[in-house]
């Protein structure tokens, strides 16, 4: 690490501090933002097969249940297909597909379910969920992919892909853990955003090339759809993680919880949760950063200060993807388009900041770029997870032109007309902001665009 860094250790931890700088500091209000839907959702679960029957389907209902019992939301289960009826889906705001196979609705049922995810219902596909409907295009769309074939039950390392998303949030980077793998037909990584996929060198009898999605989810046609290929056995719904993803998978696309499911590759990781990746980030300013390995994250500590990353050229025309999590009341930000300096006051004085504040004025608060422009305060508010759960930020910069997406959402569009400032090119940094604010980052990453012009025009 750098001269600057100074190494501390943590309870079952090593805490890496790194000092960091900041933006003024801005005034709180008493007032909290809304936190987006509230509990009391209802899902069904459906769990009819025609083909090949899971013991596991049992455990997997009553596991459902349990959860719904202890997080809000009410369970119903059925095999009966005369559910898929347009007025009795309209009661639900998922509908979990629990290791299906095989042929299990009729012509007028798959309509009743076309309709109901078209006008914004929830899918959530379980194992064999993936083993089901072939001549059904829709569905298979849905889901994802087909299920193609499986070898024996083994141990398999699962690589997350995206810690941002409630059914990952709560999982190291590698994820030990004992199934059936199915492979697939085909790879969904084009069409959706791909949360965790298999190690095909931890195990015998993967067939996809080493590109083996375990785990997605997409926005489809209207709806949302979530879909894991663990679940197989009976033991995973006694297991706490496990039954933690299933959880936010649910909780997702019924829609208690937000997540950019937008197709995600290219992207090139400059902070992936060790110390090593920090060798190209500095400090300017007081203030640190606690390296928690184990799970991935940068914290605030103390402040003020601001770590930025001083790799081998300035931005220009980028993407910069990253997850952010407030305990409460809390604020950060992250500063773009800034020159490199040792003095945090360049940033502010000479880029922008896109801020993290659970209370203030509009132009202040989470989502805006600080003091210059407010986000869409309904669209904001609708794709914002509460203080305590993971959100994800895309800042995309074209030319002067910025744009501002909270959990696939764009809730911010700007563009720079000051001629002291320029977004053409510059650094990144996040902002310790002081000693009673709590932040954490994991998963910073960055994706070069096509140079624009300069107010990104042509998208």
């Amino acid at each position: 690490m750098r001269a600057s860094a100074r190494i501390t250790l943590a309870t079952a931890t090593a805490a890496l501090l790194i000092g960091c700088v900041s933006g003024p500091a801005a005034s709180k209000s008493s007032k909290p933002e809304p936190s987006g839907p509230a509990a009391g959702e209802k899902v069904l679960v459906f769990s009819k097969t025609a083909g090949f029957r899971h013991d596991s389907i049992p455990e997997g209902i009553a596991a459902i249940k349990e959860l719904g019992a202890a997080n809000g939301f009410t369970v119903d289960a059925t095999e009966d297909a005369k559910a898929f009826t347009a007025k009795n889906l309209a009661k639900y705001d998922a509908v979990i597909w629990l290791s299906t196979t095989g042929d299990v609705l009729d012509g007028k049922q798959q309509s009743a379910f076309e309709g109901y995810i078209k006008k914004g219902g929830g899918y959530v596909g379980v194992h064999a969920a993936a083993d089901t409907e072939y001549d059904w295009p829709f569905y298979g769309g849905l889901a994802g992919a087909y299920f193609q074939s499986h070898p024996a039950i083994q141990p398999a390392k699962v690589q997350v892909e995206d810690h941002g998303h409630p059914s990952m949030a709560h999982l190291p980077g590698i994820w030990d853990r004992t199934d059936e793998w199915y492979n697939y037909r085909s790879n969904p990584r084009d069409r959706a955003h791909v949360l965790a996929s298999l190690d095909e060198s931890s195990y015998t009898g993967g067939s996809m090339s080493g590109d083996h999605p375990i785990a997605w989810c997409q926005d489809y046609q209207g709806g949302r759809s979530f879909y894991t290929g663990s679940g197989h056995t009976k033991e995973s719904f006694a297991d706490p993680a496990y039954r933690t993803h299933l959880l936010g998978g649910i909780r997702w696309a019924t829609g208690a919880s937000q997540a950019d499911c937008r197709p995600e590759k290219g992207y090139t990781p400059v902070f992936d949760g060790t110390a090593g990746s920090l060798e190209a980030w500095k400090q300017a300013g007081p203030g640190s950063f606690s390296l928690n390995e184990k799970d991935g994250t940068l914290t605030t500590v103390g402040g003020m200060g601001m770590l930025w990353y001083d790799g081998a050229k300035e931005l220009g025309s980028y993407s910069l993807k990253l997850d952010w999590r407030m305990d409460g009341d809390d604020n950060s930000g992250i500063f773009v388009g800034f020159p490199p300096s040792d003095d945090p006051w360049s940033a502010v004085n000479n880029g922008y900041e896109i801020q993290i504040d659970a209370t203030d004025v509009p132009e202040k608060t989470t989502g805006s770029v600080y003091g210059f422009k407010s986000a869409d305060l309904k669209k904001r508010d609708e794709a914002l997870n509460p203080p305590g759960e993971w959100n994800t930020y895309e800042l995309r910069v074209e030319g002067e032109r910025l744009r501002i997406y909270l959990n696939g959402v764009k809730i911010n569009d700007f563009t720079n007309t000051d001629p002291a400032r320029s977004l053409t090119d510059g650094h990144i940094g996040i902002q310790n902001h002081g000693a009673d604010d709590q932040v954490s980052f994991r998963d910073i990453r960055v994706k070069d665009l096509p140079a624009r012009s300069a107010n990104g025009a042509g998208r």
